[in-house]
């Protein structure tokens, strides 16, 4: 299904511009990925949920977190960045970092990863999706097994990212938290990683 096989009349807006218009039972994973949509749009529980712009923080702490995961990445695994995570029949959210097996990372043409490949998912709250980020993604993450989850929030007057770290409890699938990090990230798990989170000024 893509949005010009839709009715003229049923996705033109009243300036010019087209939408899809979802299925009454919302979008299955399948459709999603054939519609022409804006970069960066998830499918949630069948809906299209698109992104607003983003702020400097947003980008800052998403490269400060990559290049710090990317430092002692054993050999099995990639880091990667807003990629697509097919969580199941009718939900394909983007997290912003996802650490995945390297079995699992194909050639250039990629969209998307399956949870069962994603090692680790990491979500950077912004003001349009505290919700979505907070409560509606980490659930999902967890439901569907993945097993590490980090949420990054902006804290304090020099606006560094605080880190809240999480392990998947494999009997409840849900999130145990491990740790909360201010200034220095240094964990064992998913594997050895030390990221000194106060870099973030001089980027």
């Amino acid at each position: 299904m893509t949005a010009e096989a839709l009715p003229e009349s049923l996705h033109r807006q009243p300036d010019g511009s087209k939408w899809p218009v979802p299925p009454a039972d919302g979008y299955t994973v399948d459709e999603f990925f054939t519609l022409d949509l804006p970069p960066h749009t998830e499918l949630i529980d069948g809906s299209l949920v698109f992104v607003s712009p983003q702020r400097k923080f947003h980008t800052l702490a998403m490269y400060l977190l990559e290049q710090g995961l990317r430092v002692h990445v054993p050999g099995h695994l990639r880091v990667r960045r807003e990629m697509a995570v097919v969580l199941g029949r009718r939900s394909a959210p983007e997290p912003d970092l996802v650490v995945v097996s390297a079995e699992a990372d194909g050639d250039q043409r990629q969209t998307r990863y399956q949870a069962a490949d994603v090692l680790l998912a990491v979500e950077v709250v912004s003001p349009d999706s505290e919700d979505r980020d907070r409560d509606t993604k980490p659930h999902k993450y967890a439901a569907a097994g993945i097993q590490h989850f980090w949420l990054v929030e902006m804290v304090g007057d020099g606006h560094r990212p605080m880190v809240i770290t999480y392990e998947l409890d494999p009997v409840n699938k849900t999130y145990v938290s491990t740790g909360v990090h201010h200034d220095r990230l240094k964990l064992s798990a998913p594997y050895d990683i030390d990221i000194d989170l106060t870099s973030i000024d001089e980027l």
